[in-house]
């Protein structure tokens, strides 16, 4: 069993910052790729930021110079730096990680999602 168990989320004013973080725990071989995506009210779950598990990174044009996105391979965990917050990053913010379990030993990788944690800018 893999979890996905993301933390930070909030309320905060425009021009504010948030850290989100994500832990992935469970029967865990290796993991690739980790992400935020988020969803806000009527519109479609996009992708925020990944990283590779080599540091390499891509983000959403709306998100470049204001988040990053980093992650500590030794704790199974990525974080999401929010900068400059601006009402329309308002959503809820979901961690995505593309695992192998113990099971599966690299061999294949599924796609595992967090629950979701609640990101509201506004005065």
């Amino acid at each position: 069993q893999v979890q996905l168990v993301e933390s930070g989320g909030g309320l905060v004013q425009p021009g504010g910052s948030l850290r989100l973080s994500c832990a992935a725990s469970g029967s865990i071989f290796s993991i690739k790729a980790m992400g935020w995506y988020r969803q806000a009210p009527g519109k479609q779950r996009e992708l925020v930021a990944a990283v590779t598990s080599d540091g390499m990174t891509n983000y959403a044009d709306s998100a470049k110079h204001r988040f990053t996105i980093s992650r500590d391979n030794a704790k199974n965990t990525v974080y999401l730096q929010m900068n400059s917050l601006k009402p329309e990053d308002t959503a809820v913010y979901y961690c995505n990680a593309d695992i192998s379990t113990a099971q599966a030993m690299g061999v294949y990788f599924d796609d595992y999602w967090g629950q979701g944690t609640q990101v509201t800018v506004s005065s």
